[in-house]
């Protein structure tokens, strides 16, 4: 996945699967399944710029497995599978 590079404080994460089968043993179609909001973040940008001029950390890394906001990120297919591109502000939550 080294093939792209976010900038700043971008990320760009893979959804993890989303179920396919509801609590009650129904099996959705995919047309009918949400997309996950879970995802492992495969890039990380350099930091956002601070209004200092020195760049800030990110609070995640590759490999990280996060929860992000329903609506964020831009969604790209690099290598045929689908990715997100997000500010790393959409992510709510590392997964421990």
């Amino acid at each position: 996945m080294s093939k792209i590079k976010p900038l700043e404080d971008r990320l760009v994460v893979k959804r993890l699967d989303s179920q396919e089968k509801t609590a009650g043993g129904i099996i959705l179609p995919d047309s009918a399944q949400e997309k996950p909001q879970k995802g492992k973040i495969v890039a990380v940008g350099s930091g956002k710029v601070l209004d200092n001029g020195k760049r800030a950390k990110s609070d995640v890394s590759v490999g990280d497995v996060v929860i992000f906001s329903k609506y964020g990120g831009t969604e790209v297919t690099l290598d045929g599978e689908e990715h997100l591109i997000l500010n790393e502000s959409d992510v709510l939550a590392l997964v421990k």
